[in-house]
């Protein structure tokens, strides 16, 4: 017990004296599970139809991109270069320390090599997931102050902004009522630059957006999501914008990242899409 006490007391002043700590907290890069897996080679997770490249967005950086096609259009586009209608990327085996500023500036890079692939008359959707609703948020801020907004952006269990974020998350739970839980914990993610602020950037938006949110979610609280779906309905650069929350009922069990097996979640997207433009 008295070796417990330690560690619960020593940890808070770590964190403090060592902010890098809390930063490596916040994007788990350090994190392989399983940890033998080759990113390389997607087929080996049961991803069909996937290929693995690398982009450049400056010296000595280097992205790893998963593309995803539909099984029948893998098989239309063999052969084919420039084939990315109705594909999917994700980033997966990369170089270099994460940061707030790198990460959005590696999907503007992203967003925009993408882009010269497509035709004028593509749609380009920005779908962000957890940590990433964040960088999501970020880049179409960035898409919108430059007037090249994307067709849409889908926020799935999104929070409002990292520190409201990490105050509620389940790691904290055993530290969130210590006196100068703020100061030992939320300074230490502020000192890193990592801000995530999604409820700031929803007024500098301008773009059909979702936002897709499981009420038992015990990573990202639901009241998060919905709070920021209010502020968004509220904003004046939104506003003559199809503006959605989809929240999923407990009894669902999708918790913080199952959403993708609900069987209306393809209902719900295509009646999205089809009526925000």
């Amino acid at each position: 017990m008295l070796w417990l006490l330690v560690v619960y007391v020593s940890v808070p002043f770590i964190v403090k004296l060592c902010p890098s700590i809390q930063a490596k907290l916040v994007f788990l890069n350090f994190v392989r599970v399983p940890y033998f897996i080759d990113l390389k080679r997607p087929l080996d997770l049961g991803l069909n139809h996937t290929h693995n490249l690398y982009l450049e967005p400056e010296v000595g950086i280097k992205i790893g991109v998963w593309h995803t096609v539909p099984a029948h259009m893998w098989r239309e586009a063999q052969g084919k270069q420039g084939d990315w209608y109705r594909s999917m990327f994700s980033w997966g085996d990369s170089d270099g320390a994460p940061s707030e500023g790198g990460m959005t500036s590696d999907a503007l890079f992203m967003y925009d090599w993408l882009k010269h692939q497509l035709d004028d008359k593509t749609s380009l959707y920005i779908w962000g997931h957890s940590l990433g609703t964040g960088v999501a948020t970020n880049l179409v801020r960035r898409l919108c102050d430059r007037g090249s907004p994307p067709d849409a952006l889908i926020l799935e269990s999104p929070f409002t902004n990292i520190r409201e974020e990490a105050r509620s998350h389940p790691f904290s739970t055993v530290y969130r009522y210590l006196p100068g839980f703020d100061w030992f914990f939320l300074d230490a993610i502020t000192a890193n630059n990592i801000r995530f602020a999604s409820d700031e950037n929803v007024n500098h938006i301008s773009c059909p957006l979702l936002i897709l949110h499981a009420e038992d979610d015990n990573v990202v609280p639901f009241h998060l999501g919905k709070k920021l779906y209010l502020m968004a309905a509220q904003s004046k650069s939104l506003s003559g914008h199809k503006v959605q929350f989809v929240p999923f009922p407990s009894s669902l069990a999708y918790r913080h990242k199952f959403i993708y097996r609900s069987p209306e979640l393809p209902n719900i997207l295509s009646d999205f899409l089809s009526t925000s433009h």
